[in-house]
């Protein structure tokens, strides 16, 4: 539970003065915001463009969303550490993992399942990592997983313009217009009547990408995308 002090600060970056001013800078245009449930636990799943994305989406949500990040961003003493925490933690809803970690990738779902059943919102980038090409790479089977380990919503979230505001590489926010496209949830329930297991985890990421694809100018390419070294 965060303390007073560190919720109060939250809401004034939140609401007062990062909010608006990013959404005003990037020209923010939300659809299918009527998709995302305001309470309860739900899943969004998009495609990774830029650094930047994990701070829109929750403006385009319009509520907390946790995403997995590096622990060593939520480190640090004095008033260093505690605007680092109050940056990534509070505001950018980051859900810390120690990557050293041999066993991390399997911590990483059961951090993010521990999220979703005290009901928060969690986001997820299928790909593993943001496009480097601007190309939208084939989904891996975390978000299915996911999804049928919880039961939580999956929202297919589709960004647009977010790799020309922070270009691959570069430092800064640049100001272009972002659209944010929710679409409505992945009928898990109905493919878990058709596949089951790993099977059905394949079934529900594709589904996921096919709905991202559906309001994305990006080439789709078969491949999933490679870590940068």
């Amino acid at each position: 539970m965060s303390a007073p002090g560190t919720r109060v600060a939250e809401w004034l970056l939140r609401r007062v003065l990062v909010g608006p001013p990013l959404r005003a800078w990037l020209r923010l245009e939300v659809r299918g915001r009527e998709h995302v449930p305001q309470t309860g636990p739900v899943i969004i799943a998009s495609n990774h463009l830029s650094f930047v994305d994990s701070m829109v989406i929750p403006l385009a949500a319009g509520r907390r969303v946790g995403f997995l990040g590096k622990a060593e961003y939520l480190s640090g003493s004095g008033a260093k550490g505690w605007a680092k925490r109050l940056w990534f933690g509070e505001f950018g809803g980051m859900i810390p993992v120690d990557r050293d970690d041999a066993r991390a990738a399997a911590r990483s779902l059961e951090l993010a399942e521990g999220h979703l059943r005290g009901g928060g919102a969690f986001g997820i980038y299928p790909e593993g990592t943001r496009s480097r090409d601007g190309r939208l790479y084939r989904g891996k089977p975390g978000v299915g997983r996911l999804a049928a380990a919880t039961g939580a919503p999956v929202i297919p979230c589709t960004l647009i313009g977010t790799d020309r505001v922070q270009p691959v590489g570069a430092r800064g926010l640049r100001p272009r217009k972002v659209t944010v496209v929710f679409s409505p949830p992945v009928d898990v329930p109905g493919l878990s009547q058709q596949h089951v297991k790993s099977r059905l985890h394949r079934a529900v990421t594709d589904a996921v990408m096919d709905a991202i694809a559906a309001h994305s100018p990006q080439e789709r390419a078969d491949t999933t995308a490679e870590r940068a070294a």
